[in-house]
């Protein structure tokens, strides 16, 4: 009996395809570039899985063309750029990538606080361009971290990560959720929940674990920018469109707030070229789970959601579990 056929729509981990190719005839795009939304459209014809990245682009017009297509494995938590309820209607199952990313992104997340409180990036350069003459007593001051007051918008798995890392710092943790954590929770975390308003007025550095929707898009701008003491430090590390960036560049260049750590943009991988001109903004390329540990790892948990739903089995980590209801009741016949 011949293997069902799976595409792989950029490039890929050696391991995990090769446990991929036990399982299914593999249709692989081995460019960093990928696959155009028509070119993955047709490509996909047949296939009974497509493994997608984040620059894959599937809107409601890309999953009407792909009835008939059993699963879309993504590479990442987030899923903004899979129109979710569209692939339900289709009958397209999804999944995700959750937890195994925790750790190493809020690791970066506190990182690019670190490195915007203490003016790392800053220091690194001042040094490279030969400035570095004497000590003086205020050389790139910056300001500590330690006893300070961290405020998490979006405390869900990540911001709880992060939560657990400023305890080591003696930090005040507040947090904002549209859901509160369970009192216990909050005790195990040291976590306050309060309006976000208040997180925004009071906290020294605002770290973002918000996913993108149509609700958080654009929820931090120039109102609750100029919300934020003038010293404190905003770093983003869930998805760019939540923050404005124009405000955010207008915030920076004119000392609302003391500086930011960004690894998401609005419009990945172009920057607005205002914050180049920013020496307060610590700028990563959107590699939160960058590690390789982790990369292996999400790049296995697709690989397994994958066997899972060729084998028949409910995938582990599927969003839009009534899809695999009625894959799971259809006779065998439909196979």
């Amino acid at each position: 009996m011949p293997k069902p056929k799976v595409l792989v729509t950029k490039r890929f981990f050696s391991e995990p395809i090769a446990e991929l190719a036990k399982h299914a005839e593999v249709d692989y795009e081995p460019t960093d570039d990928g696959l155009t939304s028509v070119a993955l459209v047709e490509r996909a014809r047949g296939k009974r899985a497509v493994i997608t990245q984040v620059t894959d682009q599937l809107g409601r017009e890309v999953l009407t063309q792909l009835k008939g297509l059993g699963l879309i494995a993504h590479l990442g938590v987030g899923y903004d750029n899979i129109d979710l309820p569209a692939a339900t209607e289709n009958g397209i199952m999804v999944t995700n990538t959750p937890g195994v990313l925790d750790d190493t992104t809020a690791d970066l997340a506190f990182a690019l606080m670190l490195a915007a409180a203490r003016r790392i990036t800053e220091a690194h350069q001042f040094i490279h361009d030969g400035n570095w003459k004497r000590w003086t007593l205020d050389l790139m001051i910056g300001r500590d971290v330690h006893h300070r007051t961290l405020g998490i918008l979006g405390m869900g798995r990540i911001g709880q990560t992060l939560a657990r890392r400023a305890g080591g710092f003696s930090m005040r943790v507040l947090y904002h959720n549209r859901t509160r954590l369970p009192e216990q929770t909050e005790r195990v975390l040291a976590a306050e929940w309060v309006s976000k308003e208040r997180l925004l007025r009071e906290s020294d550095f605002v770290s973002i674990h918000l996913p993108l929707n149509a609700e958080t898009r654009g929820s931090v701008g120039e109102t609750e920018l100029r919300m934020m003491k003038p010293d404190a430090v905003l770093v983003n590390t869930a998805r760019g469109p939540v923050v404005v960036e124009t405000a955010l560049v207008r915030a920076l260049k004119e000392k609302w707030i003391a500086g930011a750590g960004l690894d998401v943009f609005e419009r990945e991988p172009q920057l607005n070229p205002g914050l180049l001109e920013c020496p307060n903004a610590v700028l990563t390329p959107h590699v939160g789970s960058s590690t390789v540990d982790t990369r292996m790892k999400m790049a296995m948990m697709t690989v397994d959601n994958v066997v899972a739903m060729l084998s028949g089995q409910r995938p582990p980590n599927i969003l839009n579990p009534p899809v695999w209801d009625r894959w799971a009741s259809r006779p065998a016949s439909a196979e």
